[in-house]
């Protein structure tokens, strides 16, 4: 029971330098998190060496400083560790999680129970709410790095700034591009001695523009685009094959609505008089659907019969035994378009006779659909061996 009393009451203490921006890793290399005076002392002069105007650096000498100032004035109830944590260079969730990840790790290594969080004054709002969700934060230290305001410096600091905008390439688009468009412009309208006002109409043009493509992204999207071009690589033959007709069959089944809408718009033109009411209109339906039907029916067959054979090939080369259903079903379609023309004949001209060619139609229909089914089922055994059955149990051939 001692024991345990003895452990309530030890103080674990972590001293915790927050790097959020990941400058360590991109900087100097150094993998994080880091745990011990040394490796935090070794890693603050790597980086401090790397960019001696580095903040985290600073911040990191600082977490070294108040760990030896503890040290010496340490209880024997009083434990002490050093560590340093990083985020991401590109910050947001994915820096935090990075954080939360590390944080958890020197943790599980150091189980403190007090935290002195050092940072360097910019990331308190963003780290503090992780770190007091696992440990209680009894101290902040906030290292801000102190400037002269002396004219050379300010001069140093402004030149330091302006060559950022001319060599960096995510600041030059703005400060030097759009400016040198301009430019360019003027020069050409004082070449053909324009008027002030296209120039006026110019920059209104490129600003708008240059507006809208870094408010909608354009610039990102067509990096994006780009890259996913050149990273393409297209799927399998079989699955080409099946998209391609696919889309094919869709535009001639779309294309047979126009096509019958206008046939059906000829068969209107002749009727006479033009129907104006409700009754003339009904007396004229069935001649008009006929005629739509007479219209769209050729490639309305055409595109399903693509559809279902970029099907079967696919189904044919996964050795799949759909595939001998969808050829029953393809010889089905490509019937039916004598008995649609057959029902389009009798909408048209009932008395014609074509009441016994639909008949006719309708019953070979029915023989056809019989036959293929009796060709799928003699097929379907004698070629056992080239198809995979699905876990499913298909009974679509009658096999149990």
């Amino acid at each position: 029971m001692t024991e345990k009393t003895g452990e309530q009451r030890q103080k674990r203490i972590l001293i915790l330098c927050v790097d959020r921006d990941g400058d360590l890793g991109t900087k100097a290399g150094i993998e994080t998190p880091l745990i011990g005076r040394t490796a935090n002392l070794d890693a603050a002069v790597s980086l401090a060496l790397k960019d001696s105007e580095e903040p985290d650096a600073n911040a990191m000498f600082e977490a070294v400083s108040i760990l030896d100032k503890l040290s010496k004035e340490k209880k024997n109830e009083e434990s002490f560790e050093i560590s340093t944590i990083c985020g991401s260079e590109l910050g947001g969730v994915g820096a935090d999680r990075k954080l939360v990840s590390e944080l958890n790790h020197v943790l599980n290594t150091f189980n403190a129970n007090e935290v002195i969080l050092v940072t360097d004054g910019y990331t308190d709002e963003a780290i503090l709410p992780l770190v007091e969700s696992r440990v209680p934060v009894s101290s902040v230290r906030r290292i801000v790095v102190k400037h002269s305001e002396s004219i050379e410096e300010t001069a140093q600091l402004f030149s330091k700034y302006l060559k950022m905008l001319v060599t960096n390439p995510k600041y030059s688009r703005i400060s030097l591009g759009l400016p040198g468009v301009l430019i360019l412009i003027w020069a050409i309208l004082a070449v053909f001695r324009q008027s002030v006002f296209y120039y006026a109409v110019a920059i209104v043009l490129v600003a708008g523009g240059a507006m809208i493509i870094k408010g909608f992204g354009v610039d990102k999207s067509a990096r994006n685009f780009y890259k996913w071009a050149k990273e393409y690589s297209p799927p399998a033959l079989p699955v080409q094959i099946g998209n391609y007709t696919t889309i094919a069959g869709i535009l001639c089944v779309a294309i047979s609505i126009y096509s019958g809408y206008s046939s059906a718009g000829i068969a209107l033109g002749k009727i006479n008089p033009v129907p104006v009411d409700t009754a003339g209109w009904l007396s004229a339906l069935p001649t008009l659907s006929g005629f739509f039907l007479k219209g769209a029916l050729d490639l309305v067959i055409v595109g399903l019969v693509t559809i279902l054979l970029g099907r079967a090939i696919r189904l044919y080369f996964d050795h799949d035994a759909r595939v001998l259903r969808n050829a029953a079903f393809i010889v089905s379609v490509a019937w039916s378009r004598m008995i649609f023309s057959g029902a389009a004949d009798v909408l048209i001209d009932p008395e014609s006779g074509s009441i016994t060619n639909l008949a006719f139609f309708i019953v070979v229909g029915i023989l056809i659909a019989i036959a293929s089914v009796l060709v799928i089922m003699i097929i379907h055994r004698s070629a056992k061996g080239f198809f995979v059955e699905s876990k499913e149990k298909v009974e679509e051939f009658g096999e149990h």
